[in-house]
């Protein structure tokens, strides 16, 4: 053989040999087929379970249709799908069926998982019943995430991926390519101090309904987000994800009204209840600047951080358009695309349905219709974002033809409140589902996280035909959250789904959180015992796992919460009979059940004022910018705005915000009573209020009130039962029905 083909066949060999190596490392990582989707599934097994990294193996399929499958193979499990989302949805039901174990969406929780990997018994399938998974809200970025890092967001999309979750919302950094263009269109830093707002209210700047409110944002945060926005998508963009960016909807400056005098700029009307220097302007679409400020925004931001033609675009939300001529509606939202379609002719406009559920009078089918007959069919989603109480799809013919994706609210302004119909959100997307047509997925848009982790992951759950029924996927959850099968487990969280948390829908909180009066009700008193038994029965089950110690404090919150509202009433015949001993017995009764309800808020840090407060002030640089960040902290939580109009809003039942806010509030007002039966006189209710909000302007100021946050408690159990025996101790609790026995 000559000496040239000798080298020939040997190169071939070496080459040959080397790629089996290669390989055979690549399956010993579990990388076993599939390149850059099982790449970043290692990647998540690596950070979610590091110690049992090597025993899973994940392998891409050439499946049409979105199917996993979850195997043994010796000692590794082996997940199969035709996308690193796929393959993580198999995953996370692996985590959940067999080893018992939740993945947060928040860090703070630490992820526990056996000692060894449980085998799987049967080859376990799962196939996607609709195509998009939508996630987040615009409100979401001030109620839950303006102080989050890396860390926080680098969880969050794991457990987006672990959910299915296709097509996120990302609007972090969006005020670095703004403030890029403005600066191109002439504007300076000094003309922009009066555009955006604080950190926590920058999603209400970006829907049109206030600008400058406890500006100006410092430089270090614009810079700062568009370099964690650059993160955020990355890792979004390797699982496949396609997230959701903003697009220009019409909002500018004041000061670039003032450039352009002959601008079609309109001054949006009042929202929320802000002043006149908090207005926001609006130019009209059928102004050629509005094309070109569109182009210009979208090219930035294509350059800084790409793009997925996915844009979301509100240009009305709780503001009113120029004119309801169905004409007109028609012709701006023609307008509107055509600037999307010149800048990115690829663009699909994302639009949420909020605004047509929340101003029905004027949204009527036939607005809705004018409007959307703008927008070509294969370029629009609409996002029907509240079905758990307005089916909008049922009453615009399922928008007109146009795609649109079920979404599930559930929560506003992060209250902490038991909310979630399971039952009414299972049968409303199913029949979603079975509709067909131009339904293309469901979605989870809640306002803030809060509380109820567990709603949303079964939202996500329905996206996909695991072979399971609703009750099966109860029993697995309240297994999980004790950590083994358990009766009474099963038995308590059959109760809060079936009866209590449905009770509480629409609702925003407890008395506890809203402004001191004899009328305020917040709370649906439907089931109190009923709660209160459930209470009990998760005191009893002998289990220290997380989540079962985060139920104990999150449905003792609502039971204090709930029972507050009976001390109140009492303090109120009290002083309807002018006894003033009573008066006094029901104060210092109220004064307890807040100070309990503290104690027991501090047993766990996701009810924790002081993590608010500490995440905010680690982004300022001097003390002046820790106040400053502080500031915004409280004030979103708090009185919100500029007037009473939103004033509690977002209230939390959080530990140090009860002690140092809402207990003081109730002071006042018990303060006020007592006074007045003293006197023999009608409550001043209107000196009382007033005493109330002044109390309230000065607590958001650091500088002025500082907060002494609780030390934290003994052990979860311990101080729960303390606090259950303190109260309702000698209280007989009907027993709850029994549940079926354990799933196999």
């Amino acid at each position: 053989m000559p000496r040239t083909n000798v080298i020939h066949v040997v190169m071939k060999r070496m080459k040959f040999y080397l790629l089996v190596f290669v390989l055979s490392c690549l399956a010993g990582r579990g990388w076993a087929n599939g390149g850059e989707a099982c790449r970043v599934m290692h990647g998540l097994v690596s950070r979610i379970a590091p110690a049992h990294a090597d025993r899973f193996r994940f392998e891409l399929t050439a499946d049409t249709v979105e199917r996993f499958t979850v195997r043994s193979e010796g000692r590794r499990i082996v997940i199969t799908g035709r996308s690193a989302i796929v393959m993580a949805v198999g995953l996370n039901h692996y985590l959940r069926r067999y080893c018992l174990t939740e993945v947060s969406w928040r860090r703070i929780n630490p992820i526990v998982l056996p000692r060894e990997l449980p085998r799987v018994s049967r080859t376990m399938t799962g196939r996607a019943r609709v195509a998009e998974r939508f996630f987040l809200n615009y409100c979401t970025f001030g109620y839950t995430m303006p102080w989050w890092r890396w860390a926080d967001w680098e969880r969050l999309i794991d457990w987006m991926a672990l959910n299915g979750v296709t097509m996120p919302l990302a609007i972090t950094g969006t005020e670095a390519v703004w403030q890029r263009v403005w600066r191109r269109e002439g504007l300076t830093a000094r003309h922009l101090a009066h555009f955006f707002t604080g950190p926590a209210h920058l999603p209400w700047h970006r829907m049109l309904n206030i600008n400058g409110w406890q500006g100006p944002l410092p430089q270090s945060w614009i810079d700062g987000q568009a370099n964690l926005q650059r993160r955020i998508l990355q890792r979004e963009r390797e699982f496949g994800m396609r997230p959701v960016l903003p697009a220009f909807n019409g909002s500018v400056p004041l000061d670039y009204k003032r450039l352009h005098p002959d601008a079609r700029i309109t001054e949006v009307g009042q929202w929320g209840g802000f002043g006149q220097a908090y207005r926001t302007y609006f130019l009209s679409p059928t102004d050629p600047r509005f094309g070109k400020l569109q182009k210009s925004f979208l090219d930035e931001q294509r350059r800084m951080f790409g793009t997925d033609h996915l844009y979301c675009l509100d240009s009305f939300n709780e503001v009113q358009p120029p004119s309801w001529s169905p004409d007109t509606l028609c012709m701006l939202a023609r307008h509107i695309h055509a600037s999307l379609d010149k800048a990115d002719p690829q663009s699909v406009w994302v639009q949420m349905g909020w605004l047509f559920y929340n101003d029905r009078k004027h949204w009527t089918p036939d607005a809705i219709r004018a409007y959307l007959s703008g927008i070509p069919r294969d370029r629009a989603l609409l996002l029907d974002y509240y079905i758990d109480h307005t089916e909008l799809w049922r009453l615009t013919e399922s928008f007109y033809g146009r795609p649109y994706i079920a979404c599930v609210l559930g929560n506003f302004g992060g209250n902490t409140m038991l909310q979630g119909d399971v039952g009414k959100v299972s049968s409303r997307l199913d029949a979603a589902i079975a509709q067909g047509g131009n339904m293309a997925g469901v979605g989870a848009t809640m306002e803030g996280f809060g509380v109820n982790p567990d709603f949303y992951a079964f939202v996500f759950d329905k996206a996909w035909d695991c072979g399971t029924t609703d009750r099966d996927w109860l029993c697995r959850m309240a297994d999980r959250h004790v950590g083994f099968a358990s009766a009474a487990g099963r038995t308590a969280w059959q109760v809060l789904f079936d009866r209590i948390m449905p009770s509480y829908v629409n609702e925003s909180g407890t008395v506890v959180c809203a402004r001191p009066s004899f009328e305020a009700r917040y709370l649906n008193t439907t089931y109190p015992a009923e709660l209160l038994g459930v209470w009990k029965t998760l005191l009893d089950i002998d289990s220290d796992k997380r989540e079962h110690l985060y139920d104990i404090v999150n449905v003792g919150r609502q039971v204090l919460g709930d029972f507050f509202a009976f001390e109140r009433d009492g303090l109120h015949r009290a002083y309807l009979s002018q006894r003033s001993d009573s008066v006094d017995y029901y104060a210092c009764r109220m004064d307890k059940m807040l100070d309990d309800l503290d104690r027991l808020l501090a047993c766990n840090e996701e009810f924790s004022l002081r993590k608010w407060i500490e995440d905010a002030r680690g982004f300022g640089a001097t003390a002046a910018e820790k106040d400053y960040y502080e500031r915004n902290a409280r004030t979103l939580i708090t009185v919100w705005g500029d007037s009473r109009q939103l004033t509690d809003y977002a209230n939390r039942t959080w530990a140090g915000l009860v002690s140092s806010y809402y207990k003081q509030r109730w002071h006042i007002f018990t303060a006020h009573v007592r006074r007045a039966v003293r006197l023999k006189q009608p409550l001043d209710a209107k000196a009382c209020d007033k005493e109330i909000e002044a109390f309230e302007r000065r607590w958001i100021e650091p500088e002025i009130t500082k907060i002494a946050f609780p030390k934290a408690c003994k052990t979860v159990r311990q101080t729960a039962r303390e606090i259950y025996d303190s109260w309702f101790g000698a209280a007989r609790q009907a027993p709850l029905p029994r549940m079926s026995p354990p799933l196999e």
